[in-house]
């Protein structure tokens, strides 16, 4: 098992209204991770996830690949401070 990490993620395109934030949820649950995913009022979907290296990078791969819902434009990704969280949730 890898060390734990966080990263922040905003992704763009048309994210909204196609089930984006389930289809997150449901590669973070898949993948054991902590974390969030919400729509934001630009447009965008706000990701955050915290986990082993190795789950977390493999999620943020997926974001913009062939199973996700809608159109991706793209995917910036920030590391930040683990906080140790615990379970996913969606607003």
């Amino acid at each position: 098992m890898t060390e734990p990490v966080r990263v922040h993620v905003l992704v763009s395109g048309h994210v909204q209204g196609v089930g984006y934030r389930w289809f997150v949820r449901g590669l973070a649950a898949d993948a054991g991770l902590a974390g969030s995913a919400r729509n934001l009022p630009d447009g965008r979907v706000e990701v955050e996830l915290e986990g082993p290296d190795d789950a977390v990078r493999a999620v943020v791969a997926a974001l913009d690949g062939p199973r996700a819902p809608g159109s991706v434009t793209a995917v910036v990704t920030e590391d930040r401070a683990v906080q140790g969280g615990q379970g996913f949730t969606t607003a």
